[in-house]
């Protein structure tokens, strides 16, 4: 097998994984992450606090954003713009 389907075929498994990752945290949102009105705390707002910190992490790298945009080209996808081809 080359290096470049084995590549492929890890990127593949990898976005999968994400996919299902997002399919199931969209889902505990969609149910208000289990919390009924009546039982939130402020621990409740914390841990979402804490949930938003971690994915706005994921979302800067993914899109060269906040710390992630100050650092040129040496960041996110070996240097590479997201979605650019290695030479």
């Amino acid at each position: 097998m080359s290096t470049k389907s084995t590549a492929i075929g890890a990127f593949i498994a990898r976005k999968a994984e994400i996919d299902t990752l997002l399919a199931r945290l969209q889902a505990l949102s969609d149910e208000h992450f289990n919390v009924a009105p009546e039982q939130i705390t402020w621990g409740h707002v914390g841990d979402l606090s804490h949930y938003a910190e971690l994915l706005k992490q994921i979302t800067d790298a993914a899109f060269r954003e906040g710390e992630y945009a100050a650092q040129g080209s040496a960041n996110v996808a070996g240097g590479r713009k997201p979605g650019a081809t290695a030479e």
